[in-house]
């Protein structure tokens, strides 16, 4: 775990160590946007019950605004301390509450959010506010929140603009009378205990767009070209899920572009936030189908706690896999387990059920809640079969709407649906860390009806159990049978009609699981993260640890290159792109771009001729991946120039 993350861990630790816990059940807020000067001003009526006795009570508030009071349900100004290392107020009661009573306390407060203060998740804008456009997502802390992604509230919201703009919110969007002059103000209610606070203020009206009887408003702006492609996609995803999981609390969404900066995307109760990155010049199918199906696993229903938090993220993702299964048929599937299987052996440690000890938004808590819940689900697909996954799908949704579950409950479902215990199943993938590595031996004997293969599978986790596919090509048909792996050693035998040439263990990769291929693209996508943060050195290591296992791997060499590169450190980058050219070429388009990368460098060092050669050789391959073919030509027809040096 990185540093951050265990810091986060720590002051997790602490604060649930000190707060007193409550149970909110709604708010009451009235809110005043000014897009001109980038505030906002608001009132938040809090109703909560105590679920420990309770003489101080925690909220997380943005820093970015400045509380001015604090006040009872008798109106009785109340101490309330900011903490700024964790965006908290902690307010002392008149008098302490007894567990399971209520009360209410209200907030005023205000401040101004341009999305240039630091936010609550590091390095991600979930508020701003501008002339064109403000978002305030939940995330933002931009009203005081209560044990955050798991308290579930509801919501009455009333938000003040200027005329000539439009409030998005949850719920239905009423006008309210007594707005000063130039201003009109709405009104959101949402009385359904979810997520709803996310609300955003755009100039003008939607455009809508209709497909299949399904209407999707979108706030486009730099993207206005790409409106009615994602209105039909957004139909598409929300007919097939529906299909799949149920009704979801509403059908119509309404999605508002962001800006640069803002998370590529963001869904609330029938509204769903896109970043301009993210919507890109083609539809971006995952990021349609995730936000989609969060409708379901983070709005209607949610994880009990943040350990639980595989649920939410893992069905999303998992649902992404299933989309683009749907749209681009079954030869999807193979590619989409492969990069999720990798992305989750990239965090060893801590196990799901520890999911709070990583801080949100972090690399290690999508690799661990996403990707690893996702490869589980696949698991448990391949246990459960088709059907019966399906059915326990559609049943979690009818079972726990507007509800919060936990692993158990989930078992439960699971359980009820292949009719068999899966607490085993749970314990390895939940509960605990690692992955197995199989290795096999075996030997083949003739009988007298035709072929019997006996052998042996090995592997390091004691406590594992899986039912795993041993598939033997024969000179006739390949035959397939099922063995149990059980603890460290495990026996099997089987009859086959045909003479048996090749014997595999888990050839779909179904599995999550280590092997020589898995261990280099694990590594290599290690690397690519300390890349993305520029901690270079450690970078290097994990791609050193790819080439120790697979000596031609062009993937492996070029992440090398491409870092020696970006450190202007030419000649490591040279001998990197030639062990390129000279590796297995997986993915193909390490070719094209190591010959552009190539011919960079000798235009950087004045070897023009050697340059040209290069960007010819890249025309070659006729491979276009992410421009490649426009790039090579321009630099034939132009020396490439070295960006100026900003250190």
């Amino acid at each position: 775990m990185c540093a951050a993350s265990a810091a986060f861990a720590q002051q997790q630790e602490r604060r649930a160590a000190q707060q007193q816990r409550i149970d909110v059940q709604n708010y009451v807020i009235d809110a005043r946007v000014d897009p001109s000067a980038q505030t906002l001003s608001a009132t938040a009526e809090v109703t909560f019950s105590a679920v420990d006795n309770a003489s101080t009570v925690t909220f997380e508030l943005n820093n970015a605004l400045e509380l001015s009071r604090v006040t009872d349900a008798d109106g009785a100004q109340l101490s309330a301390s900011r903490y700024q290392e964790d965006n908290s107020v902690r307010v002392t009661l008149a008098k302490p509450l007894e567990r399971g009573k209520s009360t209410k306390l209200t907030f005023v407060y205000a401040g101004k959010l341009s999305g240039q203060e630091e936010s609550p998740v590091f390095g991600i804008k979930f508020a701003a506010i501008g002339p064109d456009v403000a978002y305030l997502m939940y995330p933002a802390r931009w009203f005081p929140v209560n044990d955050y992604t798991i308290d579930r509230f509801t919501s009455d919201l009333k938000v003040t603009v200027p005329e000539g703009y439009s409030v998005i919110g949850s719920g239905n969007g009423v006008m309210v009378p007594g707005a000063p002059a130039g201003f009109h103000t709405e009104r959101y209610e949402f009385t359904q205990p979810s997520f709803p606070g996310s609300f955003a203020v755009a100039r003008g009206d939607a455009k809508t767009v209709s497909s299949d009887g399904i209407t999707t408003s979108l706030y486009f702006r730099q993207a206005a070209d790409m409106t009615s492609a994602y209105g039909s996609e957004f139909a598409r995803a929300m007919i097939y899920f529906t299909d799949a999981f149920g009704l979801p609390y509403r059908k119509n969404l309404t999605v508002v572009e962001t800006e640069a900066g803002a998370p590529n995307g963001y869904a609330a109760p029938g509204l769903v936030f896109l970043s301009p990155r993210a919507i890109g010049k083609q539809v971006n199918l995952k990021l349609v189908a995730n936000q989609v199906a969060r409708q379901w696993w983070e709005e209607l229903l949610s994880p009990a706690t943040r350990n639980h938090m595989w649920i939410e993220n893992g069905l999303s993702r998992y649902s992404e896999i299933m989309y683009l299964e749907h749209v681009n048929g079954a030869g999807s599937l193979d590619a989409e387990i492969h990069d999720t299987y990798v992305e989750a052996l990239t965090v060893e440690q801590p196990p799901l059920i520890q999911s709070s000890r990583l801080e949100d938004y972090s690399p290690e808590y999508w690799a661990q809640t996403a990707s690893k819940g996702a490869a589980v689900l696949h698991m448990l697909r391949s246990i459960a079969g088709d059907e019966n996954f399906g059915k326990i799908l559609k049943a979690l949704p009818e079972r726990f709407a507007w509800k919060t579950l936990n692993t158990d409950d989930f078992r439960k479902v699971a359980e009820e649906f292949t009719g068999q215990s899966l607490q085993g199943f749970f314990l390895q993938w939940i509960e605990s860390s690692g992955a197995p590595e199989f290795k096999m031996e075996y030997t083949t004997f003739r009988t007298q009806k035709g072929f019997r293969v006996v052998g042996k599978v090995t592997q390091d986790l004691d406590t594992f159990r899986m039912p795993v596919q041993l598939r033997v090509e024969t000179e006739g048909n390949p035959e397939e049978k099922t063995i149990d792996v059980v603890g460290t050693s495990s026996e099997f035998a089987m009859e086959t009609f045909g003479k048996p040439k090749t014997v595999t263990l888990d050839s779909k990769g179904l599995v999550l699981r280590y092997d020589n291929n898995i261990r280099v693209a694990v590594a290599i996508r290690r690397g690519e993260q300390f890349t993305e943060v520029g901690e270079f050195s450690e970078a290097l290591k994990e791609y050193q640890k790819a080439v120790d296992v697979k000596r031609n791997s062009s993937l492996a060499h070029y992440r090398i290159a491409e870092m020696f590169f970006l450190q202007n450190n030419y000649q490591s980058a040279a001998n990197e792109f030639r062990e390129v050219l000279n590796g297995d070429l997986d993915p193909k388009w390490t070719e094209v771009w190591s010959h552009i990368n190539l011919g960079k460098i000798f235009d950087i060092t004045d070897q023009r001729d050697r340059a040209v050669n290069e960007y010819r050789q890249a025309v070659r391959t006729k491979d276009n991946t992410q421009g490649a073919q426009e790039e090579a030509a321009k630099y034939i027809n132009a020396k490439y120039q070295r960006p100026p040096n900003r250190n």
